[in-house]
């Protein structure tokens, strides 16, 4: 007869451990709508990329004109004293931004000034003008001028340009008409409406 040897108990709960194992596969975590409590990967994917807070944020379109547009806007007032003297504590601030500047009309010396406020100062050395054809050369000369010619209407914080003057495009209105911010103008800082195509061109700055 064949010899026959007992298992013992432990050895048996072993085997049958052995036994379940291979018969059932290990759990898996659930897949799709149903993980992270209904949840798709895609969905997670976004909330994490929405999470990511402003130093992921790109910088918005036409965030320089902005800036100039709130430089200036609290200017608005800002008169010469005395009236005709094209100075003032204020104005000679505006000049500093202009290399060379001495009291003279300042219409330029107050754009000069809110480019350097918005950190896109003018010139080829950020030096500023005084006069608003040298300005304007300048603009020409690294393709920041559009003619009004062209068509295309300005932008909030574009420079605006006539013969001998210039301003801030501060909002296209919605029959076309620009408003504008500008300085010596009526001895002042003053704020303006032009018919379009009134100037003679514009320089975008950012």
């Amino acid at each position: 007869m064949p010899i026959t040897r007992a298992m013992s108990f432990d050895l048996v709960m072993a085997r049958v451990s052995e036994l379940q194992a291979l018969i059932s596969p290990p759990a898996r975590p659930p897949a799709g709508p149903a993980a992270a409590g209904g949840q798709s990967f895609q969905a997670l994917l976004a909330q994490a990329g929405a999470s990511a807070g402003p130093a992921a944020a790109q910088p918005p379109a036409g965030a320089t004109g902005a800036t100039i547009v709130a430089a200036v806007q609290g200017e608005v007032g800002q008169a010469e004293q005395p009236p005709g003297s094209n100075d003032s504590p204020r104005i000679a601030e505006y000049r500093t931004a202009t290399a060379g500047s001495g009291v003279g009309p300042w219409c330029a010396y107050f754009v000069s000034w809110a480019a350097k406020q918005a950190g896109t100062p003018v010139g080829e050395q950020g030096q500023g003008f005084g006069s608003v054809d040298a300005l304007y050369a300048w603009a020409q000369r690294t393709g920041r001028a559009t003619p009004a010619s062209a068509g295309q209407p300005p932008s909030p914080g574009d420079l605006i340009v006539w013969d001998e003057h210039i301003g801030i495009v501060e909002s296209v209105l919605p029959d076309g008409r620009i408003q504008t911010i500008e300085g010596n103008s009526s001895d002042q800082v003053s704020r303006r409406v032009h018919a379009p195509g009134s100037a003679l061109g514009y320089v975008r700055l950012g």
